[in-house]
């Protein structure tokens, strides 16, 4: 037997708990990200991780409107989703485009040298797959956890709109 659906105002409360976490750890992580790149002097990973960071403000922007009664506030937190993933399969993109194997310093190119030959494969073949691997490992994880949050709020915006009005029998 399934447990009965959320009172619309529990729905309320955890799109809300969810959303300002999610919110927060996109802002400090986007942030964290543009302030690491911008020591490099990275412009388009700087640029990158200010955009994520504006993703976590515009969770946390639906956030503050849903806590002041305002139902818009749902399109903010579903609008935030297909923004970040589009943040982040940017960076992916931008990880396959300007991946320059010489400047891994020589140290990291010793470690590496063993599980190259291990592949029959160059330090700089191997740094080329190693890149490739992880830019699609960050988009498919991009696609499928914001693809997640994105269909969590959308159906939860029935619910939460029914929190927001009560009486509205519409």
């Amino acid at each position: 037997m399934s447990p009965p659906p959320l009172l619309p105002s529990e729905s309320l409360a955890r799109v809300m708990r969810l959303a300002k976490f999610d919110g927060l750890c996109v802002l400090v992580l986007g942030a964290l990200f543009a302030l690491s790149a911008a020591a490099i002097r990275s412009f388009p990973l700087t640029a990158i991780g200010l955009l994520a960071a504006g993703a976590g403000a515009l969770e946390l922007h639906g956030v503050s409107l849903l806590r002041q009664g305002e139902p818009r506030g749902m399109r903010w937190l579903i609008a935030s989703q297909p923004f970040l993933l589009a943040v982040i399969l940017t960076y992916a993109g931008l990880r396959l485009w300007l991946l320059d194997v010489h400047q891994v310093p020589e140290s990291m190119r010793a470690l590496l040298a063993a599980n190259a030959a291990q592949l029959q494969m160059s330090v700089d073949e191997f740094m080329v797959a190693l890149n490739r691997v992880m830019a699609t490992a960050v988009a498919l994880a991009g696609v499928g956890f914001q693809g997640g949050m994105t269909l969590y709020y959308l159906r939860r915006r029935k619910s939460v709109e029914a929190a927001l009005h009560p009486h509205d029998d519409t």
